[in-house]
């Protein structure tokens, strides 16, 4: 699959059909206030709807109650095996990169900006590694699993965001398109799967052509629940590499809202990390991960750890021959790895189950261990040449 500038200004010009008709029938009849109430009370999958949920809402969620028809359930497994295998890096990986991406876009920076929600920059975090987690449980398309409910609503906070934005002029869709459009989702797609898998090449973990083929799988499969045209979004690697390349190339840029979204992250996990000596760990770690032109864009602040995260991926390096070679070594460090992560996701979330709602308004200052032999490792797709 080839991208160019004219298919991806097509996808620019749709959002998700199914769930935007969904959240505009319930804005008109005055239903949003119900379906959050009741939604509550649904988390897991298989749960009976609640009564008194609008209609067209309990249509939307017994039609998106079960994966696509196409998913391979053993490549599936390897990508929880992988997970597993990798969890802290990847929450390194999605915390300190991933997330100051999707800043680098100015349009997307500026929507983000528009939900209340991004004044709490822990919530979203804890939104996005409880999505995560949820994802890689062994149990995650069964009944009684809490994926499946989670992606079911994002979807429709997406359409919600759509709504709003169309409406009152807070909005430039001749220039901008139509917002959180199939190019943006599918942006945020690659930024959540191969810009992490960028990431852990970058830090010198040990990862199988399988295994990061199976991490991306998962991931298309997100997307598709999500509302993602799987006609347009990349299928390989190779082609998430042609999409991704020419989608920063098009839009990343500086921006204020991108700035400033960047130091409420910052700032979060400074007030994380005990102390303030290794405060700047934080700020050497994205820089590290998303490189000097993309960090200044940001606005992240140049310190003297930026050199010594410099020595990480030797570290990290040692620590992955070590799991190669031992056993022990492996299970030690995957638990070290795994309390890391939960440790982690509950200093986000507080303790707390993190629900995702459809927003009544926007902010009214809106300006616009794997079953592959790990010594087989993974060599990330080349870069595109874009003209």
């Amino acid at each position: 699959m080839t991208c160019t500038d004219a298919s991806m200004d097509a996808l620019r010009e749709s959002g998700d059909e199914l769930a935007d008709a969904v959240v505009a029938t319930m804005f008109e009849r005055g239903e949003v206030g119900t379906f959050n109430t009741l939604m509550r009370y649904v988390s897991t999958a298989g749960s009976p709807l609640p009564d008194g949920l609008p209609d067209v809402a309990r249509e939307y969620l017994e039609a998106t109650a079960t994966p696509p028809a196409w998913v391979d359930w053993d490549e599936m497994e390897r990508a929880r095996l992988f997970f597993i295998d990798n969890n802290v890096h990847i929450s390194t990986a999605l915390s300190f990169a991933s997330m100051p991406a999707c800043y680098l876009i100015p349009h997307a920076a500026k929507l983000l900006s528009a939900s209340h929600a991004l004044n709490f920059p822990a919530k979203r975090m804890a939104e996005t590694g409880q999505f995560t987690v949820y994802l890689m449980q062994p149990d995650a398309f069964e009944a009684g699993s809490r994926f499946v409910p989670a992606a079911q609503k994002v979807r429709l906070l997406h359409a919600s965001i759509r709504y709003h934005l169309a409406r009152g002029d807070r909005w430039d869709t001749a220039s901008l398109g139509v917002p959180i459009c199939q190019e943006d989702m599918i942006g945020g797609q690659m930024a959540f799967s191969l810009l992490v898998l960028d990431c852990l090449h970058r830090l010198n973990i040990h990862m199988s052509t399988e295994g990061a083929e199976a991490y991306y799988y998962a991931w298309r499969v997100v997307g598709a629940m999500l509302g993602v045209d799987q006609d347009a979004a990349p299928r390989t690697l190779e082609d998430a590499r042609g999409f991704l390349d020419l989608y920063m190339t098009r839009h990343m840029g500086p921006s204020a809202e991108g700035a400033h979204l960047t130091r409420q992250l910052i700032d979060m996990y400074e007030e994380i990390v005990p102390g303030t000596f290794f405060d700047p760990v934080v700020s050497a770690l994205i820089r590290y991960l998303l490189g000097d032109t993309c960090a200044d864009w940001l606005e992240v602040p140049a310190t003297a750890w930026d050199n010594v995260t410099r020595l990480v991926p030797t570290l990290l390096g040692v620590l992955e021959t070590i799991e190669d070679r031992s056993p022990l070594g492996a299970w030690a460090l995957d638990r070290l790895g795994h309390l890391t992560s939960v440790l982690e996701l509950s200093s986000l979330t507080r303790g707390r189950v993190m629900h995702y709602a459809i927003p009544e308004q926007l902010k009214k200052d809106f300006g616009v261990s794997s079953t592959v032999p790990r010594t087989r490792r993974w060599v990330p797709p080349a870069a595109t040449v874009v003209t």
